[in-house]
């Protein structure tokens, strides 16, 4: 599929209701919901951008084999790094969980911080214009002759809210941003925007989890840590030596780029690590911004796994 192209699936029946569980990086959401799929008799789905990566696990936080097989995962390990994937095929591969864990009598749980990913399944993918192809053309020589980072500047200046959340090498993504506000002289994430609550895909019920900042940035650094320590370095080298190259998409995501930099001696070890600890913060506050955005959400601060799991559970059963 063109990762460009946005189009509107027609509604699915309205089954039961799907549980969400969403909230920025490092908020502790794997943990609250191996213990609420437990508990429901639910299976997950992860709504995350990185984990459908089959090679990357560590800098990626995938869930462990452990927790795997405590509760089974959905959209995990589904492609190579190099091949092409689109908000557009995660919804179809998110609409065939959802009817196989339903039809098997189970609960759905939906669980991750990709916010794009989040509302094409509960919302759908709002209708953009037909492709422009000779306009493409001329970007994609634009990104050849000067570097990515061109049109990334121009998305900026049109659409700083898409810019923000497109990352300068997604080019597909950047040049489809840049056609949709050519061709109909408004915003992408303007357009975003107007999914309205009534286009509802499936009747769901979202929390956040949320805490504060400091708080958050702590467990980020501390995430940072802990994925060294458990071999991300080493990770990184295995995916290099494989022969990926270092300008592959998923490669130039926040936990490897930065150990890329450093093997590559352009960096120090201290150096890269502190950029990788920023960078992760940066990405935590734009999920932040994109989820206090839907007023659906309830937020629920971060205490303990049980205390969460205990609150959630009992907001289901008054409902």
């Amino acid at each position: 599929m063109d990762q460009g192209i946005f189009v509107i699936q027609s509604p699915v029946p309205m089954n039961p209701t799907l549980l969400c569980l969403l909230g920025p990086t490092a908020s502790g959401k794997t943990e609250i919901a191996i213990q609420l799929a437990q508990e429901l008799n639910a299976e997950i789905i992860s709504v995350d951008s990185r984990q459908i990566y089959r090679q990357m696990d560590i800098g990626t936080a995938k869930p462990t084999s452990e927790e795997q097989q405590a509760v089974r995962h959905h959209i995990i390990d589904c492609i190579d790094i190099t091949e092409p994937f689109s908000v557009a095929d995660y919804q179809f591969l998110a609409d065939a969980a959802i009817t196989d864990i339903r039809n098997r009598g189970k609960q759905v749980l939906l669980v991750g911080g990709a916010g794009l990913y989040f509302r094409a399944v509960v919302d759908g993918l709002f209708e953009g214009p037909a492709a422009d192809h000779a306009f493409r053309k001329r970007l994609e020589h634009e990104a050849s002759e000067h570097g990515v980072q061109v049109l990334h500047d121009l998305l900026r200046d049109c659409d700083s809210e898409s810019a923000d959340r497109i990352h300068p090498n997604n080019l597909s993504r950047v040049i489809r941003a840049l056609e949709v506000y050519e061709l109909t002289g408004t915003p992408m994430s303007k357009h975003q925007q107007q999914w309205q609550s009534n286009q509802q895909r499936y009747p769901f019920t979202a929390f956040g989890l949320m805490m504060p900042r400091e708080q958050l940035y702590r467990r980020i650094e501390q995430r940072v840590d802990v994925m060294l320590a458990n071999g991300l370095i080493a990770e990184v080298e295995s995916l290099l030596a494989t022969g990926y190259s270092r300008d592959t998409f998923a490669l130039q995501s926040f936990g490897y780029k930065e150990l890329i930099a450093y093997l590559d001696g352009k960096c120090t070890y201290v150096e890269a690590v502190e950029q990788l600890k920023q960078n992760t913060r940066r990405f935590a506050k734009r999920q932040l911004t994109w989820f206090r955005k839907d007023t659906r959400i309830e937020w629920v601060g971060r205490e303990s796994t049980s205390d969460v799991v205990g609150y959630i559970l009992r907001k289901i059963e008054a409902t």
